[in-house]
């Protein structure tokens, strides 16, 4: 978590000396969201030796055990972390409900409308980090009707959130 925020500070000010917005008011919301994820899945392995990023693109989970796929490379394990980061305390949505752990880390942070609708910039910060194993009996199947077009997605449903919550990693402390 220290070292996005290090990168979202230099990110920021480079922005700042150019007169741009900042990072988190620039992008759309899923897209700032997704490069907190990658940043913090990159990271996770300098900490922890026993995991290393799936090499596969677009692979589940975002981490695997070390050494237990070669070449760390997984499209679909048994076995590893998937990581979100969402801007939502609960809610949090995959594509399939499966049996899985899932670490969220919880963020505050300023979006691209704020502006338009007068609101003060806000600093970004890490709320909370959640991590637990999950069934797919803990995912509600959101799916589709046959003439839409977003994605199939499965919701954490309140089992899950509530797993979640009882194996909290970190909350920050109130403001």
């Amino acid at each position: 978590m220290v070292e996005f925020l290090d990168f979202l500070g230099l990110v920021n000010d480079l922005l700042h000396s150019n007169d741009l917005p900042r990072l988190e008011s620039l992008l759309m919301p899923a897209n700032f969201s997704s490069i907190v994820g990658e940043l913090v899945a990159q990271s996770i392995p300098k900490h922890c030796t026993e995991l290393s990023r799936n090499q596969y693109h677009s692979g589940h989970p975002d981490l695997l055990p070390r050494d237990m796929y070669p070449g760390y490379v997984a499209l679909h394990a048994p076995e590893g972390i998937e990581l979100k980061a969402s801007r939502y305390d609960r809610g949090w949505q995959g594509h399939n409900p499966e049996d899985v752990w899932l670490m969220v880390f919880v963020f505050r942070a300023s979006r691209a409308t704020d502006t338009s609708k007068g609101i003060t910039p806000m600093p970004f910060r890490f709320q909370k980090v959640l991590c637990a194993r999950l069934t797919r009996y803990d995912w509600q199947f959101s799916g589709r009707s046959a003439t839409s077009r977003r994605t199939i997605t499965a919701s954490v449903a309140r089992s899950g959130y509530e797993k979640m919550e009882a194996n909290r990693i970190y909350r920050a402390s109130p403001d």
